[in-house]
């Protein structure tokens, strides 16, 4: 069977390339279908999107998990960011909210 997954850099890609899960998964949650989703990431083949939902289903909670801690680090330099780069502040903000209504849990926000 081929390998659509791996595990990369504390986060899970698509099996030799350079194109995170999360991607996929929040398209995924978002109702959309694997082919919608292959036709917004053209770089990714059908048979790729598939694999990478089977995967996703298998290992739900520690997918899950991972994209929650990428969410964590950039809660963590976020502050940093919004002081730097405003604009780019905002645009994650913006896919921040549109994961939270794709069914994505984001963690709570750092009291620091």
């Amino acid at each position: 069977m081929r390998k659509y997954v791996e595990k990369r850099d504390g986060g899970y890609s698509v099996a030799g390339k350079r194109f995170s899960l999360d991607s996929i998964v929040a398209g995924f949650h978002g109702g959309e279908s694997p082919e919608t989703i292959q036709q917004h990431f053209p770089v990714l083949t059908l048979e790729e999107v598939y694999g990478a939902i089977m995967f996703y289903l298998a290992n739900q909670d520690r997918v899950d998990q991972s994209i929650r801690e990428g969410a964590e680090e950039i809660v963590r330099l976020v502050p940093h960011l919004r002081e730097r780069k405003p604009e780019a502040y905002a645009r994650l903000m913006q896919e921040e909210h549109a994961r939270d209504g794709r069914g994505i849990k984001q963690p709570a926000a750092s009291s620091r």
